[in-house]
């Protein structure tokens, strides 16, 4: 079986070409790019999958907020493995510089689907939703930061991200003009130090349209509480902090069918992973296949004893993609999203010893303005397209869909 993918971008915008246009091809190993009109400059990167695309783009820098759209009139692209992204972030003459966050999400789908029996009353999930692919990274968290925080008012900015050697973000600047960067080789880690209110913060950021879109409001009305009970889930959210059962579905359920099962751990197994180790600049060394996992205090790169590694490089995913979600970070969930004095966390972590603390029979739940080391998180949404491009410009913002249509042979 094959399939055929065609992937449309548009602009809003007027016809003025960026002075620097960076494309990103999330997609495959072998790339055909035409050469490209009213560029006046050009860089690409590619990040990798499998398969071959080809990809033809006579006229891509469209716009002067934004580009990659007619080429001509359309972007199209055939492989076998297709999650396509494709967009522009470019650097105007006036030196406005443009915050890109771009996130992976995987479908859960099977609803209605049964409940797990061991350990009971976990998992059943009425509707299709979708997670994020990895953990939440450093190098999306800077750009959140440099977008909502520069005078940071709700305490967003933790000091051990700068200070300790597993976060992965400083601030620079004094208030009113904090900027954030990434520290080296931690912009793929999953970011730390971060309590339920900062996941909530990035879940309102997320639905109000990044920028500097209000945090405040959206998916929850937080008005200015950093601390405190946990308030609800708004009705209607696309972005949240997934509910308990959503998580542990998400990372433990077999998929397939309303009565498939349950996994004990996230790589698809019933057997306690291996743990995996790390090279020098942090990455996992299973990869991302096969049953292993970042705990152990294994994975000791930067002269540590145990940290953080490259999500997506410490084994195979869960049955519906997710990565990571047995060990690298605890993360919260929203346990039944009912406002409450606790929230929940799972998966286990880095540091964990004992590997059934990665199981779906761990849990816990803590006081939800409670950061630490170990503790990060990933987003549920409504369903969306697997890739959803997010571009951020100080005053403006562009969010880019990826709409796939597939026609099946």
């Amino acid at each position: 079986m094959t399939s055929s993918k065609r992937t449309n971008f548009s602009s809003p915008f007027g016809s003025k070409s960026p002075d620097t246009l960076l494309a990103v091809i999330n997609s495959s190993t072998n790339i055909t790019l035409a050469a490209a009109n009213g560029i006046t400059g050009t860089g690409v990167l590619i990040q990798t999958k499998a398969g071959t695309t080809t990809l033809n783009a006579s006229d891509i820098a469209y716009g002067g907020l934004a580009a990659l759209t007619h080429g001509p009139k359309k972007i199209s692209m055939k492989t076998s493995y297709l999650v396509a992204a494709l967009f522009a972030v470019f650097t105007l003459n006036s030196d406005l510089r443009a915050a890109l966050v771009t996130m992976d999400w995987v479908t859960v789908g099977d609803p209605g689907n049964a409940a797990d029996t061991d350990p009971a009353g976990y998992g059943a999930v009425a509707g299709s939703f979708r997670i994020m692919k990895f953990e939440f990274q450093n190098s999306q968290y800077a750009a959140f930061l440099n977008a909502v925080a520069a005078t940071d008012p709700y305490s967003l900015y933790n000091a051990n991200m700068g200070s300790n050697p597993r976060g992965g973000i400083t601030q620079s600047g004094s208030l009113g003009s904090y900027t954030y960067s990434v520290r080296t080789d931690m912009g793929d880690k999953p970011v730390n130090y971060v309590s339920w209110f900062d996941a909530a913060r990035v879940s309102n950021w997320l639905q109000n349209g990044l920028g500097s879109g209000d945090t405040e409001t959206g998916a929850y009305t937080l008005s200015g509480a950093t601390s405190g009970n946990a308030v609800a889930v708004n009705p209607g959210a696309t972005f949240y902090i997934p509910t308990e059962d959503q998580w542990y579905k998400a990372a433990y359920y077999k998929g397939g069918g309303t009565s498939a099962g349950y996994w004990d751990y996230a790589t698809q197994s019933d057997t306690a992973p291996t743990a995996v180790t790390a090279g020098t600049t942090g990455i996992g060394s299973a990869g991302n296949t096969g049953n292993f996992a970042n705990f152990n205090r294994a994975a000791g790169w930067n002269e540590l004893n145990g940290n953080v590694t490259t999500v997506g490089s410490n084994g195979g995913p869960s049955a519906y993609g997710a990565f990571d979600m047995s060990g690298n970070v605890l993360e919260w969930n929203d346990l039944t999203g009912a406002a409450d004095s606790s929230r929940g966390l799972r998966g286990g972590n880095y540091n964990d010893t004992i590997p059934s603390n990665l199981s779906s029979s761990s849990w816990s739940s803590y006081d939800p303005s409670f950061e630490i080391v170990n503790i990060g998180f990933r987003l549920a949404s409504v369903p969306e397209p697997s890739t959803y491009v997010l571009i951020a410009l100080a005053g403006a913002v562009l969010v880019a869909r990826v709409v796939v249509r597939r026609r099946r042979s």
